[in-house]
């Protein structure tokens, strides 16, 4: 992750609307854009940054957090860490916006709800368009087979806690308080195995591996959260498992930059298609070409919308659009005919054929007084 400051990286105030910062980051990605700058790895570097940066201030949670916290709400697993693998939620987005994945809660007669895990998934812009079911392999809690997740030895059961009497709590007098904390000899279970299970040593639980299918719906971005209910941790001694969540990170594609559902592409044309229009064709993110038409006497720099052409728009019907960027390549070799039919060409220009560049030295020279 990068240490520069966000707002920075997209040249936005801190104040600055979601719409203020959209506008920025597609100004910014489409100048450093890997493919409008081949071999340059600054610029290379530098898109990664502002997509990195944007991916963070589009997301109003992401957002707080890093508001609140900077860098380091996204560090230590607390935000969209790209490698592999998985691991608890990070405190600091409890602090910011609560318990809201509920890891390890204290539920109804001193059962621990098992802790919630994540799973960072890695997915190609191709992939995010179709959707697809990949199997996840993690490393788990799962309930003891042999106990089914009592901890105690087969035949036998766990008895109620002498010291809490089966509450988990206990209570004891400070001044004019009364304090309820964990049964320290039951520690808050309210039971006690006097006899535990040899596989899982009275823990109730023990580690394997677990593979699942996950299905990716077609449309999914990047930082997209997969809800995978009851495949997190195993509770202790019977307790409810906690949740599977799944981040996916969508890679870097190498032409098309993606805005939501739109997808966005820098096109060169030759000059003669740009001075007497025509058509081109650009590969679709689907594999089939998109005929573009050409207007004669069109500019680099200028973009043309094709509808229906972008990203699946998830959980619904439709795609977004497809947003050319023309870039008008001017040719380095030219063959002897064609520097001659170039020079008569020029021979007959009059100025009315590029009004642009016309009018601009006609001002430079008003202000010298020509």
């Amino acid at each position: 992750m990068t240490d520069i400051d966000f707002y920075e990286l997209l040249e936005c105030e801190r104040t600055a609307d979601g719409a203020t910062i959209k506008s920025s980051y597609r100004r910014l990605a489409m100048a450093h854009h890997p493919d409008r700058n081949p071999g340059n790895a600054e610029a290379e570097a530098k898109f990664k940054a502002i997509s990195e940066a944007y991916d963070c201030l589009k997301d109003p949670q992401k957002r707080a957090a890093y508001d609140q916290y900077g860098h380091a709400a996204f560090r230590n697993g607390g935000g969209g860490g790209q490698g592999q693998g998985f691991e608890g939620f990070s405190d600091i987005f409890e602090s910011v916006f609560g318990d809201f994945m509920g890891g390890g809660r204290q539920q109804r007669g001193g059962q621990r709800r098992g802790a919630d895990l994540r799973y960072d998934l890695e997915i190609s812009l191709e992939e995010a368009f179709t959707g697809k079911t990949v199997p996840v392999t993690i490393d788990v809690a799962a309930n003891c087979t042999v106990c089914e997740g009592t901890g105690a030895k087969p035949g036998t059961s766990a008895k109620a806690c002498k010291t809490c009497a089966g509450h988990g709590k206990v209570r004891a007098q400070q001044g004019f308080f009364v304090v309820e904390r964990a049964c320290p000899t039951c520690h808050g279970a309210g039971q006690v195995i006097t006899d535990p299970c040899t596989a899982c040593r009275g823990e109730g639980r023990i580690d394997k591996e677990k593979t699942l299918e996950v299905k990716i719906p077609a449309g999914v971005d990047e930082g997209t959260r997969i809800r995978i209910s009851g495949e997190g941790e195993a509770g202790g001694r019977g307790a409810p498992p906690g949740d599977l969540y799944i981040f996916l990170h969508v890679t870097q594609h190498a032409y098309f930059v993606r805005e939501g559902t739109t997808l966005a592409v820098r096109a060169p044309i030759s000059f003669t298609t740009a001075a007497l229009g025509g058509e081109i064709e650009v590969p679709g993110i689907d594999g089939e070409p998109v005929t573009i038409k050409i207007p004669a006497g069109i500019q680099s720099g200028k973009q043309l919308r094709h509808r229906g052409s972008g990203m699946a728009v998830l959980n619904q019907r439709g795609r977004g659009d497809l947003v050319v960027e023309i870039a008008v390549e001017t040719p380095t070799k030219l063959s002897a005919r064609q520097k001659e039919l170039l020079a008569e060409f020029r021979e007959t220009e009059t100025g009315e054929e590029t009004p642009a560049s016309t009018g601009f030295f006609d001002k430079l020279k008003g202000m010298f007084g020509e």
